[in-house]
């Protein structure tokens, strides 16, 4: 919902008195004239579609012609028109300056220009007058919904992304989006009702998927194999979400709408996974030795020493364990996705899995499973978001010679992407293995080290230093946060262009989630927006959100 200033009854009364004066030259910026046909006469700030402007001079002559409109004192405006009219001039002249006081007054701009937002813009010149605009009035602003057509396995990552991560492509930037809103549905499903029955088995609960083409058609369980005392549940039964063995981790959906399968060039099954949420998942991140696949092995590049596919222990414990009344992750995705496989056989099909955190591990065990065990699977892609090493070297080429696609979305000030494992240098451990002996070497401690662990797939690397709105010094907390990911993924344009001027993503739901990690220049303005929003919902004190950038 827009946000909208709200005027007096006497300001609106004075339309055609206020018109004749605010066709005249700006007072904000004197070399910008507002066309004779514009039909916008009540906002001196922002443009109407159909308002026409001449070209305008920089930032900072705009915010000084601002400060001249503004001052420090109301009155400055009235006292410069009256210095430029003559003592006995005409009397409507005179009443159409003192209506456009008063709606000045009205509108109250002073308390959203601060001293701190002009600063801000002429020293760091970051924002430009669409940006400010769109600050004071967050209307809902979409990103691009494109045909893939004939290209989607190019977006799917059949070519690992190649020309498409920097710059960042329109269409891939709103598909990563699209799928971090799936997994922010299956965060807000888990904590509406986060307990689960421990005598029988779960009932089935609402999930608010944000795209509606898409319809969901299972609900996802992980299970803790860390073994608790039995008084633990009898001691603390109030805590019974955070220390039951089985917890609701995600969901199973698949794309249900004609036009949108026309769009994206095939059916999509989306499987969400969301992070760290409860006691024993905790405890299960920390297990971090590694341990065999199956006694899977893989030979690496050279041929000189076979590599064992290993994964953190805690993460396949979660993937693996049975409950007492639900099946296992593995065992829960690869028989649903056989039955959507046989459900729309003959048709183009696709599996995206994606997750955060905890959930991103998991998406990568399933899709690998998923190309191992099943048979004419379609294609697989993966998309995670702030996820954590997974397995060894071994594991990593397993994922590469089954077909998996995964593409990393790491923001740089992220910790969690840097563990676990010894070898935290990616850069230089691939300049290693580039030798025959030392890459043997490697192998030997990728085979006996429990911590040599190595990342996955493709890598799209962002930093929240780069976001304009976020805190240089924003804490662990915010940047592993999945809505400040989203956030600078809308923004990122290229590594040489971190954060673009146009981006779409409104700033509603970051402010509300990460309020101490944005900078005070930005809260000030939310503050007065959430003022103003209540005022015209005729005393709500409940903030509105705002709708989805990637919703229709």
């Amino acid at each position: 919902m827009q946000a909208t200033l709200n005027l007096p009854t006497q300001a609106s009364s004075s339309y055609k008195k206020q018109s004749s004066f605010l066709r005249r030259k700006s007072i904000l910026n004197p070399k910008l004239s507002r066309s004779p046909s514009s039909k916008s006469i009540f906002n001196p700030i922002s443009a109407s579609a159909t308002t026409e402007f001449k070209p305008v001079d920089s930032i900072q002559s705009q915010i000084a012609n601002l400060d001249k409109l503004l001052g420090n004192g109301r009155s400055s405006v009235h006292d410069q028109q009256q210095k430029q009219q003559p003592i006995n001039g005409n009397s409507r002249n005179n009443n159409s300056r003192n209506n456009y006081k008063r709606f000045l007054d009205a509108l109250n701009l002073t308390g959203m220009w601060s001293e701190k937002l002009k600063q801000a813009v002429e020293e760091n010149n970051i924002l430009s007058p669409k940006q400010l605009q769109r600050l004071i009035s967050p209307s809902p602003k979409y990103s691009p919904r494109n045909s893939l057509g004939s290209r989607w396995l190019e977006y799917h990552g059949s070519n690992d992304w190649m020309g498409l991560l920097d710059p960042l492509d329109e269409n891939l930037r709103r598909e990563i989006v699209r799928y971090g809103e799936f997994i922010q549905a299956a965060y807000v499903a888990f904590h509406k009702d986060p307990a689960m029955p421990t005598d029988k088995a779960p009932s089935a609960r609402h999930i608010p998927v944000p795209d509606r083409s898409y319809k969901v058609t299972k609900s996802l369980y992980a299970t803790s194999s860390v073994g608790l005392p039995g008084w633990v549940d009898n001691v603390a039964p109030d805590l019974g979400w955070m220390t039951q063995r089985s917890s609701w981790i995600g969901y199973v959906a698949v794309c249900d709408d004609q036009k949108e399968i026309q769009r994206m060039g095939r059916r999509d099954i989306v499987i969400a996974l969301r992070g760290t949420s409860t006691c024993l998942e905790w405890a299960e991140n920390v297990r971090d030795l590694l341990v065999n696949v199956e006694d899977d092995s893989e030979r690496s590049e050279h041929g000189q020493e076979h590599l064992q596919a290993k994964v953190e222990c805690g993460f396949w414990n979660l993937y693996k364990t049975r409950g007492a009344h639900t099946p296992s992750l593995s065992e829960s995705i690869t028989q649903e996705v056989r039955r959507l496989m046989e459900l729309y056989k003959g048709e183009s099909l696709s599996i995206t899995i994606t997750g955060h955190s905890l959930g991103a591990a998991l998406s990568v065990l399933a899709a690998d499973e998923i190309k191992k065990s099943v048979e004419d699977a379609p294609p697989v892609a993966v998309f995670t978001f702030g996820g954590p090493r997974v397995g060894n070297r071994g594991f990593a080429n397993r994922i590469k010679s089954n077909g998996v696609k995964v593409l990393r979305i790491v923001n740089s000030q992220d910790m969690i992407t840097r563990v676990p494992g010894m070898f935290v240098n990616e850069t230089l451990d691939h300049k290693l293995r580039e030798e025959v002996k030392a890459n043997t070497v490697l192998n030997i401690l990728d085979n006996n080290m429990p911590w040599a662990y190595s990342h996955v797939g493709c890598e799209l690397r962002l930093d929240s230093k780069m976001s304009p709105y976020l805190k240089p010094n924003a804490d662990v907390a915010c940047c592993h946060d999945l809505e400040a990911y989203l956030h600078l993924v809308d923004g990122f344009s290229a590594s040489d262009c971190p954060y673009r001027a146009n981006a779409k993503r409104s700033l509603y739901k970051l402010v509300h989630e990460q309020g101490s990690n944005v900078k005070k220049l930005y809260m000030n303005i939310d503050r007065k927006l959430n003022l103003d929003r209540c005022n015209s919902n005729k005393g709500l004190s409940s903030p509105l959100a705002l709708p989805s950038p990637s919703a229709y």
